[in-house]
Order: structure tokens, then sequence, then C-alpha cells
């Protein structure tokens, strides 16, 4: 779909550097942050990790920090730090006392979504919004035709037609259309302050597992997701001029 996208509007070719930065996109988002939440989604259940993920907007903002320069109060940096201290004490408590390997690699698809949220909003501004996510896919196709090939050769799929309907969901919709918006969110900017859109992703995780999955809401869970949004919602607070 973004290849034939790019071919009918007859899109320029990134520059050298755009083709770095695109590649910087790819490896974040198409490539880090769904192999490792994937992974962990495994062996963890899907509302733990929605509340591991929650750190995310303040990770996004600590790279609109790095690379767009914007520059948040203090109150921020300490409401999203607090935010950050509580989501690694939940995963350790949930873990019955320290870090399991599925929080280690949802962390770690922190950073790589973080880094690519932050490098795809200002190559929007140079390319557009649906070109940036069109040539990150692109550019990424030849790694992941490969990846393809080798997983099916060792085990060829084999679904539901709901699981079918789901893996088409998470290639239309979240691997592509979906990211045409964000983009074009993050482009307008500020990066700092549109990110903590992202909030609303942990309440929406956990209910659509619980709806979904069955999934049970625990005391726990909720407590937890609880004290994620809170503190990131002080630090959305603290932004606001006024």
């Amino acid at each position: 779909m973004a290849f034939a996208a790019l071919l009918l509007t007859r899109q320029r070719l990134p520059n050298r550097g755009q083709w770095a930065r695109a590649a910087v996109v790819a490896a974040g988002v198409v490539v880090g942050f769904p192999f490792l939440t994937s992974y962990a989604l495994t062996s963890t259940p899907a509302s733990h990790g929605a509340v591991v993920i929650g750190v995310l907007p303040a990770a996004t903002a600590v790279m609109a920090v790095v690379r767009g320069h914007e520059r948040p109060p203090r109150t921020f940096w300490i409401a999203a730090g607090l935010g950050a201290l509580a989501t690694v004490a939940f995963a350790a408590l949930q873990g019955l006392g320290g870090l399991h390997l599925a929080d280690l690699l949802l962390f770690g698809a922190v950073v790589a979504a973080a880094v690519g949220y932050a490098e795809g909003g200002l190559l929007a501004r140079e390319l557009g919004a649906w070109q940036t996510v069109s040539w990150a896919l692109v550019l990424a196709a030849p790694v992941m035709v490969v990846l393809t090939a080798i997983s099916i050769a060792e085990q060829p799929p084999s679904a539901t037609p709901a699981q079918w309907a789901a893996f088409a969901y998470l290639a239309l919709v979240s691997q592509y259309l979906g990211f045409l918006a964000w983009y074009r969110g993050l482009a307008i900017g500020p990066m700092t302050q549109v990110s903590q859109i992202q909030l609303v992703q942990p309440v929406m995780t956990i209910g659509w597992a619980v709806l979904i999955l069955a999934e049970p809401l625990t005391l726990p869970t909720l407590l937890g997701g609880l004290a994620v949004i809170t503190f990131a919602a002080l630090s959305v607070r603290s932004r606001r001029p006024g």
C-alpha cells in the first residue's frame, strides 16, 4: 500500500540525509516497537504491557527535546520522572519482586518508539506525514521480506479467520493508516504536547484486553495504570502556559 501510494502520486525521492532519518523511523516504529512488544506480549498479559508502555509519552517528550530542541519547564521533568518511577515499580510488583524479560522488552520498545516518533515528526515537516511513514515502510520492506520468508520456512502460518482479521488490522491500521494522522499531528506540534495524546493508549488497551481477550482487571493493574496516568497528566498540566 505504501509503495503504491508513493508511486501513484509521483512523490519525489528523499535526499541522502532524509533517507538516513527515514531509516531511523523504520528501525524504531516498523521493526523495533512491533517486534519487541509482540515478543513481550507472548509471556505477559496485554493489560500489564499497556501500563508499562504508559511511559512512552514521557519518553517521546524527551526525544522531542533532544531532536526538536523543545524546552518544557522543570515541573514537567519532575512529573515525567515520577511517572517513569511509578511504571518501573508497577512492573517490578507484577513480576513478583523483579523485572522479567518481558518488561525489559517493553522498555526497549518504548525507547524504539520514542526515537521513531520524534524523528518521524520532524521528517514529516519536510516530506509530509503520510510520505514519511510510507518511505519508512518501503525502506524496511527488504529486511521484513527476508524475515518473513525465514519465519514461513520454519513454521508455516496457520490461523483462524478471526486471527487473520486481527493480523490484517495490525498491518493496515496499526502499521500504516494510523500513522498518517499521528505523524501529521506530530508535525504540527509541539511534539512534547502532542505526544501526550498517547496517554489514552494504556486505558484503551486495558479496556480492550478485558473485552476481547477476557483478561481479568486486577487491582494492581488498575492502581498501576492510574498512577502512571496521574503523573503523566501532571506533566501535561505543567507545560501549559499561565
